[in-house]
């Protein structure tokens, strides 16, 4: 019997085969599609069903391809030909609030923005904040170790996430991490898991570590410069000062250009950059007024908004980047991070990359944590060699300024043959031993992040 007759007869109508849904999950919102269609979809709906699925994937050697919502930008959830797409959507379920403890615990299936609806009714919220987190899942966040715009007062993923419940290839369950603020018994296999893109088992449950609804009002500040290296330089004089505003992104002259046109405002300046910044709490007026004072000093024509809903019209300006950038082309969306006092060193980075491949690489920020987000615009479907190129310049680049591949979006399958680059010989064959004990068989969304040919 068949793989997909074992699936269909332990699963029954859990196992999708329609030819649409296959090719949907070929690709997420990187651009990137894999090689072939999957065998079939598995949706799963109890972690019984998880267990299952691995059970006969382990005893057929066959591949899976663990899914969310496929909004991740590194191809690291796309399957392709043999393989098994098993997704944790509908598992979606909140199984525990308790604000008292400030923890939360969750199915991977549910969206990031609708479980922050649900916790405020509680006074309470999970803090990653990516900006797909009105359609990306709690389980991608984790798996991924997504970010976002608040990252920079509030912390990432790795910072909310206090245990996994994991499903080991051949079906073991693993319940990881505590319910305590403090925990240390063992090897921190909770922290392991996050970010490892599906490579060592399937996350099917979550104790998330919730932060109690902030009090006060928030300031939004806004500031044009010149020219995008003015901008980054003032974004560091920001952070030097100890100030922690919650939000503050930056965005050059085309990023800034082509939102402008989308959104049919005015057409900014030629070269013009802007920060975006915004504060929260009880001291966010004064935050606000100390980080006006210091982008004035650098040149920055400031406006301060004290009127939330003027606040998150200015915020929506970033927000709407990625529809932006598909008005332009085929967007290779990169993500690289750096010291946050090494931005302007990057953004002179990019421009000699510009210069030297003929391009225009319109680049966002979330200036406050140093995390770059260049967008490569091409026409057509699959990435010309020469953005590859461009790419692998920008990569070296970042390494260099004592930076990283990736600060939110993972290595998956587009960055995998820089990963050696970053980690070193050493560290990247203890990794990849490491990912051979959780998934003996490498079954487990083999070829991503690590790969024989990377």
């Amino acid at each position: 019997m068949n793989v997909v007759a074992q699936l269909q007869n332990a699963l029954g109508d859990l196992v999708e085969l329609d030819e649409t849904a296959l090719e949907e999950a070929r690709a997420d919102r990187s651009g990137h599609a894999a090689t072939g269609r999957p065998l079939a979809i598995v949706h799963a709906e109890t972690v019984a069903h998880v267990q299952e699925t691995l059970r006969i994937a382990t005893a057929t050697r066959t591949p899976v391809v663990v899914r969310g919502a496929g909004t991740g930008l590194a191809g690291a959830a796309n399957a392709g030909t043999g393989e098994i797409v098993l997704s944790t959507r509908r598992m979606d379920a909140v199984v525990e609030i308790r604000p008292d403890d400030l923890l939360a615990v969750v199915e991977p299936g549910i969206l990031n923005a609708d479980l922050n609806r649900l916790l405020s009714a509680h006074g309470v919220w999970w803090a990653p904040d990516p900006a797909s987190r009105e359609i990306s899942t709690v389980g991608g966040n984790i798996a991924t170790g997504a970010g976002g715009l608040l990252c920079a007062k509030y912390g990432v993923v790795r910072d909310a996430v206090l245990g996994v419940d994991l499903v080991l290839a051949d079906g073991r369950l693993l319940h990881l991490g505590h319910r305590s603020v403090k925990g240390v018994t063992g090897l921190d296999l909770t922290s392991l898991v996050i970010g490892s893109e599906g490579t060592l088992g399937v996350i099917v449950g979550a104790t998330l570590k919730l932060r109690r609804l902030v009090e006060g009002s928030t300031c939004t500040v806004t500031a044009t410069f010149p020219d995008v290296r003015s901008a980054a330089a003032a974004s560091a004089a920001v952070t030097a000062t100890g100030v922690q505003p919650a939000i503050m992104e930056l965005m050059d002259a085309a990023s800034l250009a082509a939102v402008h046109a989308l959104l049919g405002l005015a057409t900014p300046p030629p070269g013009a950059a802007q920060l975006t910044i915004q504060t929260d709490g009880p001291a966010a007026t004064s935050e606000a007024d100390t980080i006006a004072t210091v982008l004035r000093a650098h040149d920055g024509e400031t406006v301060v908004s004290h009127d939330p809903d003027e606040g998150e019209r200015l915020l929506s300006i970033r927000r709407s980047m990625h529809a932006a950038m598909t008005t332009l082309g085929t967007t290779l969306i990169e993500d690289v991070s750096v010291p946050r006092s090494a931005m302007p060193e990057m953004f002179d980075e990019i421009a000699r990359i510009e210069r030297d491949f003929g391009l225009t690489i319109p680049t966002v920020a979330h200036a406050g944590d140093g995390n770059l987000h260049p967008n490569f615009i091409f026409d057509g479907p699959e990435t010309p060699p020469h953005i590859w190129a461009a790419a692998d310049e920008l990569f070296r680049a970042a390494i260099r300024l004592g930076g990283t591949l990736t600060g939110e979006h993972g290595i998956g399958v587009l960055k995998r043959r820089w990963l050696v680059d970053e980690l070193g010989s050493d560290q990247w064959e203890l990794q990849r031993q490491i990912v051979q004990v959780f998934d003996p068989h490498g079954i487990l969304n083999p070829g991503k992040v690590f790969s024989a040919d990377a």
